[in-house]
């Protein structure tokens, strides 16, 4: 007698809240690869639906408009939920302030519930801003951060402290598994255009032969993690086991002040843009470098793209969707080739 055919094992549904993003929608590119269904949540308020209107045709994909700050009700199984949504640019997160903060506090708390009621895993998108203007460098992750709780940062800075706060309770009371990542500064494509983040603002800068913007002397650094490398981050620390119930830095190590970032940009690029200077933000981060030994240790990560790899990426993307048609210049700036961080 033969026997009769097991049942197909359903495919894993993860949400990703957020989805229509800069980072989400390259996750959601990950998941569905390794046959993941997706439930791709968003809001639209600084994104866009074009980001993953190619997946609209993806057996596995659903794209649920829905803001966070509400409850979702789903009549589904879910084994996992990311939860990018928020915006990441101060720009745009300044702009309705009062929005960002309750969409990491009220948002993440409905999505938590969430989780418990589907018994999901839980992953939360934290950032460095929970460093602030940092007093230790590197930062490590047991630093507890220099944030000014009154300052027009804010609401994205304290409401990711917030959501960090809240994972971990869930995690102790035992009602969700939660994982929580601190993303240092990301990059490629599919960032927008206007979204005012540095290595977008001077790539487009320069494609319009406009001056580019140097805000204060331009010494203040930053770390530059390209997309790809971060979401292979979000899905190691989503898949570790056990939970390590710490959060963990995702980031690259490499340091690069702002001029140097201006000066790879024009080395690139054929234009005669120059450099202007305007006036500091309010609580801008003078240093921000990720001690990323956690992440090596319990996860094996570590960022495999260099900044001299990721960049003319992105600046071929940004050439190809606002339509410019001069050819890229590849040639290293001076002074600058020696201090790109190469893998390990």
């Amino acid at each position: 007698m033969l026997d009769k055919p097991k049942a197909a094992r359903r495919p894993r549904t993860s949400l990703v809240a957020g989805g229509a993003g800069f980072v989400g929608s390259h996750l959601c590119d990950r998941l569905l690869a390794e046959g993941h269904r997706v439930l791709c949540v968003d809001s639209y308020l600084t994104s866009s639906p074009e980001t993953v209107a190619a997946l609209d045709n993806h057996p596995n994909f659903r794209r649920i408009e829905h803001d966070i700050c509400q409850p979702l009700a789903l009549d589904e199984a879910v084994d996992e939920i990311y939860n990018l949504a928020c915006p990441a640019s101060p720009p745009l997160y300044q702009a309705d302030p009062f929005h960002t903060m309750m969409t990491s506090v009220v948002g993440t708390g409905n999505l938590l519930q969430l989780a418990a009621r589907h018994g999901a895993r839980f992953l939360q998108a934290s950032t460095s801003e929970v460093y602030g203007d940092p007093l230790q460098h590197p930062q490590q992750e047991d630093y507890w951060g220099n944030v000014n709780c009154t300052g027009p940062r804010a609401c994205y800075d304290e409401g990711k402290r917030a959501a960090e706060a809240l994972c971990f309770d869930s995690l102790r009371l035992g009602q969700v598994d939660a994982r929580v990542v601190r993303i240092f500064n990301t990059y490629g494509p599919r960032m927008q255009p206007n979204d005012g983040r540095i290595v977008s603002n001077l790539i487009v800068q320069a494609l319009k032969g406009e001056p580019l913007t140097i805000y204060g002397d331009g010494e203040q650094t930053r770390s530059f993690c390209y997309v790809s490398d971060l979401v292979e981050g979000l899905r190691r620390l989503m898949a570790v086991d056990p939970n390590p119930g710490v959060p963990v830095n995702i980031g690259n190590p490499g340091e690069f002040t702002i001029l140097e970032l201006a000066e790879m940009v024009l080395a690139l690029m054929p234009t005669r843009s120059a450099l202007i200077h305007r006036p500091l933000p309010a609580d801008d981060p003078q240093r921000r470098r990720p001690d990323i030994s956690r992440a090596e240790g319990l996860l094996g990560w570590r960022p495999q793209v260099s900044l001299a790899e990721g960049l003319p990426r992105t600046i071929d993307w940004f050439r190809a969707t606002l339509g410019a048609t001069a050819p890229l210049v590849r040639r290293p700036a001076k002074g600058i080739a020696g201090r790109v961080v190469s893998p390990a």
